[in-house]
């Protein structure tokens, strides 16, 4: 069975021919439309994700120090830079004394959530301390921020003596560094400079 074509008119191709140039137009304009609104939610995302970049500065921890209160001692402050290594330790403590960490920064830029203390303590190679405290949130300011942590006392007896090494770190929740250094220092039966 052969099918029977029909020769189109004049008038009905000019018909035919409108409608598919029509019908292009259309397919023309929906993909300019596409196209101008990928190109304007791309532009949002970039000024958006800009603008929060300009209110979200990185926090910063201006002026870290670490102190070490000992009754009876001078105030102990390690702040960067310093070298420390075993032969020359940064400090000795007496054996079954007591003391205290404190911590003083500035914070500017922009307020740090979740800062936290970190301090690894190590002697002749084994790790025989670990102590993370939270710190908090802190706002920036002018003013130092003070933190003391806990009073605590150093080991004593024969085999608390000697070299320890120290590593103390503070971070916040996204991990980002704000101090971290390695020293050395000694526990010994009495304080330096005193005689048995």
């Amino acid at each position: 069975m052969s099918a029977i074509v029909e020769p189109m008119s004049p008038k009905k191709a000019l018909i035919m021919e409108t409608m598919m140039d029509e019908n292009d137009q259309q397919d023309k304009m929906k993909i300019q439309d596409d196209e101008s609104l990928r190109e304007e939610q791309l532009l949002e995302s970039n000024l958006g994700s800009s603008e929060r970049g300009e209110n979200e500065l990185e926090p910063v921890l201006q002026e870290p120090n670490l102190y070490i209160i000992c009754p009876g001692r001078s105030d102990l402050v390690l702040c960067e830079p310093f070298i420390s290594t075993p032969k020359d330790c940064l400090f000795t403590l007496k054996e079954a004394s007591k003391y205290k960490l404190k911590f003083s920064f500035i914070v500017s830029n922009n307020g740090v959530s979740g800062l936290k203390y970190i301090n690894t303590t190590w002697k002749s190679g084994v790790r025989v301390d670990k102590t993370q405290v939270m710190l908090g949130n802190f706002e920036p300011r002018k003013d130092p921020y003070v933190y003391e942590l806990e009073e605590d006392v150093t080991p004593s007896g024969v085999f608390a003596r000697g070299v320890y090494t120290t590593r103390t770190q503070v971070i916040d929740e996204k991990e980002r560094s704000y101090m971290d250094i390695k020293y050395y220092f000694d526990i010994q039966k009495q304080w330096p400079n005193q005689s048995s």
